[in-house]
């Protein structure tokens, strides 16, 4: 296979990655029928991410390494949320105001 046609299977391959992520939100969706996020929406966003900046490197685009770049902080980050153990932070969730902060 000549490099120019992998690299071209490389790009769609990332695409597809990229957006099964908005089929397995769906069909999640769809099953609980409600609107959610499941994790595994982060994970495809994830590799799709990271191949589909591999191809824009290859293609040396500016503008889309930029964007796939910004896409992976945040798909990381969120995932990094996701993976902190539920009791932490918990305490932020629920405020009592303590005596001397209510207001008469």
């Amino acid at each position: 296979m000549e490099s120019s046609n992998l690299w071209l299977v490389i790009g769609f391959f990332g695409q597809s990655l990229f957006s099964a992520r908005f089929v397995v939100q769906w069909l999640v969706s769809e099953k609980r029928r409600k609107s959610v996020t499941p994790i595994a929406f982060w994970y495809f966003s994830l590799a799709g991410g990271v191949v589909l900046l591999a191809y824009a490197v290859h293609r040396r685009d500016t503008v889309f390494i930029v964007g796939q770049a910004t896409g992976l902080i945040i798909y990381a980050r969120n995932l990094m949320l996701i993976s902190r153990p539920r009791h932490e932070g918990a305490e932020e969730l629920v405020h009592t105001p303590s005596p001397e902060s209510a207001e008469i």
